[in-house]
């Protein structure tokens, strides 16, 4: 045996007793004890406690490393608080404010992470959510741990406030609370333009685009936004910090997940999208030469040569329709905004016009109703399913007919003749561009057929037979 049998329970105990006193330590319906909880928590308050944190010099290591069982066990309550009854007992239990004292006074990177988790898991559940958001010092020990250089530390962070924001009824909270430390832009930022931690800068873009989405306010006031001096900077170097500009930290995050995995670009799409809603967010990104050229290239080699290629199956846009309907709205926005740019020269119309069409001919395919339903799903939840898909392809195709009619009207004579010699005119894929953009753009597919008549007439007179209301005089 390994240990000492346990001692026989006292006379006149029967089993239904005994499993009532064992039950009497269990946290609500777990089996996690709450002495074992309590004993971890007490063990935290004595790490920062008067007398551990003002050790000398010589004890420096013990302030920023921790002790292995102690991170175990610290470990085990950060899996454990993914469970409610476990939260609300360390909520009631004040845990948040043990926490938040750890988090002022502790300088152990690994330390600080585990409660920022822990905080994040108790976020979760709606109740916790609101207590920990209404608590004015607890959210500023917070919003500080974005100033920590720790990456693990501003990971669990951001998976906070992320958590924090989606909850609408303390979303507003934070977002005026981060309106009121403008250094936590230049924080974002450094992070944005500087790591090479996918996993962050992916959850940091999360935060981001969920404050632009809560508040244009903000969005303008970072767009607008030069070097804010971080808190606690000392005077004399807040000369020498960079001045950050967002598009180009957006750019450089951008750059640095494509890298790992396009998939993952989707956030950061769309905040380039949401930039583009407003007007100082567009010229943010034209106005710049350098960045918007890069942004401009970056894009256009992601419809061209990366999401939903020839060689992929139709169905493949079903998981790319919300980036694509990102990256297609941002590529339309600086299009028709500065058509003058040298970067926007006219040979990059046909490889965009045949992305674009490539994608309007896989969300045929897509929609295609199939002939046998799954047996899996009922029938409500598959009616229920076609409606949200429905509903996303109908905004990208809208995006899609949009730009590709912006890039029709600005063909010449000699670029249509080039697509029609290089196969990017050809009849079907004209047929399925005259599909899509017909009725509503009318008049530019018409202008289109002058031109194409004069290049290739039998090719114009067959578009016009198989779509009669393009009989445009001659």
């Amino acid at each position: 045996m390994d240990r000492n049998p346990s001692p026989p329970p006292p006379p006149g105990r029967d089993k239904e007793e005994e499993e009532e006193v064992a039950g009497g330590d269990c946290i609500g319906s777990t089996v996690y004890s709450k002495h074992w909880l309590f004993g971890v928590l007490s063990g935290l308050i004595q790490i920062v406690s008067p007398e551990n944190t003002k050790s000398s010099s010589d004890d420096e290591e013990q302030l920023t490393e921790l002790d292995e069982e102690m991170e175990n066990e610290i470990c085990r309550v950060w899996d454990m608080s993914m469970d409610e009854d476990v939260a609300l007992f360390l909520q009631e239990f004040n845990a948040p404010d043990i926490f938040m004292g750890v988090l002022a006074k502790s300088k152990c990177p690994r330390l600080r992470e585990i409660c920022v988790g822990i905080l994040g898991n108790m976020a979760c559940f709606q109740e916790i959510c609101v207590s920990i958001s209404s608590d004015k010092n607890l959210g500023q020990v917070l919003l500080h741990c974005l100033y920590d250089s720790d990456p693990p530390t501003l990971l669990e962070t951001s998976r906070l406030l992320l958590t924090c924001l989606s909850q609408a009824e303390v979303a507003s909270v934070w977002v005026e609370r981060i309106q009121e430390h403008p250094a936590i832009y230049d924080s974002i930022c450094f992070i944005m333009s500087s790591s090479t931690n996918v996993d962050l800068l992916v959850k940091v873009g999360e935060v981001v685009d969920k404050l632009f989405d809560l508040d244009e306010k903000l969005m303008l006031e970072w767009v607008r936004n030069g070097a804010a001096q971080p808190l606690d900077q000392p005077q004399e170097e807040s000369e020498e910090q960079p001045v950050f500009r967002l598009v180009p930290c957006i750019l450089e995050a951008a750059k640095q997940v494509r890298s790992e995995n396009p998939e993952w670009l989707d956030v950061y799409m769309h905040i380039l999208q949401l930039l583009t809603t407003v007007d100082d967010g567009i010229q943010a990104i034209v106005h710049c030469p350098d960045t918007g050229k890069d942004i401009w290239n970056l894009l256009f080699d992601l419809v061209c040569h990366e999401f939903c290629q020839s060689d992929d199956p139709p169905i493949i846009l079903q998981e790319q329709k919300t980036v694509l309907a990102s990256v297609f709205s941002v590529l339309s926005a600086i299009y028709a905004s500065q058509t003058e740019q040298e970067y926007l020269k006219i040979e990059k119309d046909l490889p965009l016009i045949d992305s674009l069409i490539r994608v309007l001919q896989n969300m045929e395919q897509c929609q295609k109703k199939p002939e046998n339903s799954a047996e899996s799903n009922t029938e409500e939840t598959k009616r229920t399913d076609l409606t949200q898909d429905d509903f996303h392809l109908k905004i990208l195709k809208d995006i899609l007919c949009e730009f590709l009619s912006n890039i029709f009207q600005a063909l010449t004579k000699e670029t249509v003749a080039q697509g029609v010699k290089e196969g990017q005119l050809s009849k079907q894929k004209c047929s399925s561009a005259f599909q899509n953009l017909l009725p509503f753009y009318s008049p530019v597919v018409e202008d289109f057929i002058k031109i194409l008549r004069e290049v290739d007439k039998a090719l114009a007179d067959d578009l016009e037979k198989n779509f009669p209301s393009l009989k445009v005089q001659t």
